[in-house]
């Protein structure tokens, strides 16, 4: 599908109307949705909203049957991991981790927003898998209660040119990222491939090179060069500091 670039203000628009509500009663012939609705039906992306404080989706778009297969008055945080690939799992999980300390965070300021941003297998109606973008702009606002709500726009982006070897990942307060997605943003991501990141989590976990090369079937100098390689990409003078970096952006 040839994605149409748009600007993400109407998201704020959105905000801006339906958040004195809490997000309640959201009227699906509002302009503003309607216009909404068109443009994730062009660019093949679908919008959830949630009350993180209450770990609730108060709203989740009509495309969330295209894209996943579930009625959107159904969906809930355990469909959504449902359809994620076995494979990254384990990573949503922490994300969705690193969404709480965000949450306490803000809830704590009483003020503030922040962006977590990653891309995740998911599984579509067909069977088959596809990259969804995640982008999740999250924000503290003291009406119509104090809480923490959440904005996550998802995107295929199986069409988009990426690094194979890594993913795309960012965690922060830079709220310019909250945009349509490009090859650019996308390949702001970890510095990692998928095998050195899951050699560090096993290293996390305990392990030495002579398991690790064991569970992957690889042989120990293997694993050896990813240890090195590792610390020249990051430039730490010990393992134990990347797990530390990792740790800190909700990777470990």
């Amino acid at each position: 599908m040839l994605k149409i670039p748009y600007s993400y203000n109407i998201y704020h628009d959105f905000i801006e109307s339906y958040l004195p509500s809490g997000f309640l009663n959201i009227d699906s012939q509002d302009p503003i949705i309607c216009k909404l609705e068109s443009l994730m039906e062009e660019n093949d992306q679908m919008l959830i909203v949630m009350d993180l404080t209450q770990l609730t989706i108060i709203y989740t778009s009509k495309r969330s049957m295209d894209m996943l297969g579930i009625e959107p008055e159904t969906n809930d945080p355990l469909k959504m991991m449902s359809k994620v690939h076995p494979e990254d799992l384990h990573r949503f999980g922490l994300g969705r981790s690193k969404l709480m300390d965000l949450d306490k965070n803000l809830y704590i300021a009483h003020k503030g927003a922040a962006l977590l941003s990653t891309d995740i297998r998911m599984l579509r109606p067909d069977g088959e898998y596809a990259k969804h973008l995640f982008q999740c702009y999250m924000f503290y606002s003291p009406i119509p209660h104090e809480s923490v709500y959440y904005i996550q726009v998802n995107t295929n982006i199986e069409e988009y040119i990426m690094h194979k070897a890594t993913f795309h990942y960012y965690v922060g307060d830079d709220i310019t990222l909250f945009r349509f997605p490009t090859d650019e943003l996308l390949n702001i991501g970890h510095y990692l491939t998928h095998r050195e990141f899951e050699i560090i989590h096993m290293i996390s976990k305990g392990l030495n090179s002579e398991e690790i090369a064991e569970k992957l079937f690889i042989s120990v100098h293997t694993v050896n060069t990813h240890r090195r390689n590792i610390l020249g990409k990051t430039e730490k003078g010990h393992i134990s500091d990347v797990i530390f970096d990792l740790m800190g952006k909700g990777l470990l």
